[in-house]
């Protein structure tokens, strides 16, 4: 069941879009939580409550509302498709799904850690002559990292198994924008539970071996950190 084509196609595209978003939430999620606690500015606590709204909207509402936003008569895809970027029904609509519904897991990690990290000690760096990129490299970087780690792992977790909010927009076509939760339910459909229970028990060996692997770059970077500060 799990070595035929189509399934693989649709493992390979469920694990590489949750990747890919993932890594894309920790760039931006990190740059968001930044922006809402070192920064004041008009709107902030209204962009601070947008960045929960994946927690609290079903996730079939927002399969719908992206679907409707990039089809291509939308809003954003009337203009999107003449210049030959066509989202929806199309795989980079799956990581558009998934980067909306795996933000807040980076944003909200971040955040607390930020809080905690008194910017004196960005202040001290400066005036010790060190650039900006060196501040973030030696002084921010190491003290986000296990944050950030956490955020990624919960972020590509949340994508890996999502289905709701992927359906809608993603095609569903076979071989092309068919992810594997979809062909879980197909197969359940069918009432052949053999092979449904074959690539449900291969997406939580691989999610796992991809957990542990990021739990392991979390603890050394947590240790990396603890040595640094040590006198």
């Amino acid at each position: 069941t799990v070595a035929t084509p189509r399934v693989l196609a649709a493992l390979k595209l469920s694990f590489g879009s949750a990747l890919l978003a993932a890594l894309v939430n920790l760039v931006f999620g990190g740059m968001t939580a930044w922006m809402l606690v070192r920064h004041r500015f008009a709107g902030r606590k209204l962009v601070d409550a947008l960045v929960d709204l994946p927690f609290a909207l079903p996730t079939a509402v927002a399969g719908i509302a992206l679907t409707a936003l990039y089809a291509p008569q939308g809003w954003l895809g009337r203009w999107l498709v003449p210049l030959g970027l066509q989202v929806a029904f199309q795989p980079a609509g799956i990581i558009v799904a998934l980067v909306f519904i795996g933000l807040p897991f980076v944003v909200r990690t971040v955040q607390p850690v930020l809080q905690d990290l008194s910017p004196e000690y960005e202040e001290a760096a400066r005036s010790l002559g060190a650039s900006r990129l060196q501040v973030f490299a030696h002084v921010l970087l190491p003290a986000m990292l296990p944050a950030l780690l956490t955020g990624f792992a919960l972020a590509f977790a949340r994508a890996a198994g999502e289905y709701g909010s992927v359906i809608f927009i993603a095609g569903n076509m076979p071989m092309a924008s068919e992810i594997a939760p979809l062909l879980i339910v197909t197969r359940l459909e069918q009432y052949d539970y053999a092979g449904a229970t074959a690539i449900a028990l291969v997406m939580l060996v691989i999610s796992f071996a991809l957990l542990l692997l990021i739990n392991l770059l979390q603890a050394g970077s947590r240790r990396h950190a603890s040595g640094r500060s040590a006198p």
